[in-house]
């Protein structure tokens, strides 16, 4: 039952063919049986959630239906605030902290009925995409456990590609929730920037990072978005749309559509596995009645403007904290930014507004691009990070990440769907790129994609 689908679960709780009280348990039973080997989920709270389990069967039997999640169990991300439940941050910081409020994306799952079983793994801040941390230490992946699961999100793509949970929340500033979705085979949404409200009492109008779902398949991402998107006067670039356009159906037919393909985004080198695995989808998406084009893009502009917001961000939300007790890649990031200077940031300002404008001329002629999520697949778990790729050595722990942070400037919705596996058996992404505000379309490609490759059915050998 744990590798059903969301939906699937949720038709067999409306008509009561199953309890909330049993479908729990029946994912407790699977956390048990291969959470000590991925190490996805750090703090279970499963006392609590067979007493919400309890609670949802009474209201289901007094014909009260709580919401599109109604009794589904659903994991959170470690840096999400969840009320009474410990949240570090994957900070040693933060090791004890107990907040005493929900996150808002929390707050819309549980409203909508779910059932939180537990936090999931993240690096410290979310900072880098390999998932590991000096509290809970390393998440492994589940297709081969000598490999990373990717990061920031891969605590909550582990748990899914398990079987562990239906749903999680990720969220995403350089490819923090694409990234583990490509290297564990799940999917997972970038959502244009406040289509999921994000407040912030420091950053509120910082557009880089944003929450998002990860689901095992398009549909469900769907499901989870019609949750916790939705305006919120909170957040001051919430989107207005409601939450309810994404219950919509999802059929589409890609006939006629106009797809770019790029195998690099401009010349980024690309390890000769991923790109054998990804040069499959133009042929795919064709074979649909899709028109797909190669194209040579120029998205270079978007380097410098990622890492000078990035670092300014990093100075602002973390520069307070005791410097000494963090680890290197947020010590360096906060470094870089204090050294940004006014100059640094009218220079980004002005290199992002050329590139959307070039951008939306760009999706004036195609209606999505298409490329690899990740420019490497699933790297040794020992290595804190890709250093080099086909001899070519990269300057520090951001670079290898540059197909997915890249597209984290360009404003647009973002999706990684699971594209085939390399000899080895290691899962690949593609990424589905749509223009800004396109959020259900580019769920839409996804679905279709999904239908005609069946990679995403594929589960991790060796495990229960």
């Amino acid at each position: 039952m744990h590798y059903l689908t969301a939906t699937e679960m949720l038709e067999l709780l409306r008509t009561r063919q199953v309890s909330a009280v049993e479908l729990l348990r029946a994912h407790l039973r699977r956390i048990e049986e291969v959470n000590p080997a991925v190490n996805a989920i750090v703090t279970l709270v499963a006392e609590r959630a067979l007493a919400e389990a309890a609670e949802a069967d009474r209201d289901l039997a007094r014909g009260r239906w709580r919401g599109p999640l109604h009794g589904l169990p659903v994991a959170c991300k470690d840096l999400a605030d969840t009320a009474g439940v410990r949240t570090t941050y994957g900070s040693p910081l933060f090791a004890d902290h107990v907040p005493t409020a929900d996150a808002p994306i929390v707050r819309r799952m549980r409203e909508a009925g779910a059932i939180m079983v537990g936090k999931t793994n993240t690096p410290e801040f979310g900072t880098g995409s390999h998932t590991v941390n000096e509290i809970f230490g390393v998440t492994r992946n589940p297709y081969d456990l000598s490999r990373s699961a990717g990061g920031s999100s891969g605590g909550a793509a582990t748990a899914l590609a398990t079987g562990m949970v239906p749903l999680a929340d990720g969220s995403d500033m350089g490819g923090s929730l694409r990234n583990p979705a490509s290297f564990c085979n799940v999917a997972g949404l970038r959502p244009t920037p406040g289509r999921v409200p994000s407040p912030s009492p420091t950053a509120a109008w910082f557009t880089l990072g944003v929450p998002g779902p990860m689901a095992r398949n398009a549909r469900d991402l769907a499901l989870l978005m019609s949750v916790i998107s939705g305006f919120d006067a909170a957040s001051p670039l919430s989107i207005a749309e409601s939450g309810a356009v994404f219950a919509e159906p999802l059929d589409l037919d890609p006939a006629g559509l106009r797809i770019a393909w790029s195998p690099d985004l401009g010349g980024l080198p690309v390890d000769a596995e991923t790109a054998k695995v990804t040069a499959e989808a133009p042929a795919v998406l064709a074979g649909l009645g899709a028109r797909v084009e190669r194209v040579e893009l120029d998205l270079s502009d978007a380097e410098d403007a990622f890492r000078i917001y990035r670092a300014w961000y990093y100075a602002l939300s973390y520069g307070d904290l005791p410097q000494e007790r963090l680890g290197a890649n947020v010590r360096w990031n906060v470094e870089r930014g204090r050294e940004v200077t006014g100059a640094d940031l009218a220079r980004a300002e002005r290199l992002r507004s050329g590139l959307y404008r070039r951008m939306h001329e760009f999706f004036g002629t195609y209606d999505f691009l298409i490329a690899p999520v990740s420019q490497v697949p699933p790297f040794p778990v020992e290595q804190p990070y890709v250093s080099e790729i086909n001899g070519q050595a990269l300057p520090d722990y951001l670079a290898w990440m540059r197909s997915a942070y890249w597209v984290s400037v360009l404003h647009a919705p973002a999706a990684s769907v699971p594209c085939g596996f390399t000899a080895d058996g290691l899962p690949v992404g593609l990424q589905i790129i749509g223009p800004p505000f396109a959020d259900m379309r580019v769920l839409r490609l996804a679905h279709a994609f999904e239908r005609a490759t069946g990679h995403g059915s594929r589960r991790p050998p060796d495990l229960p």
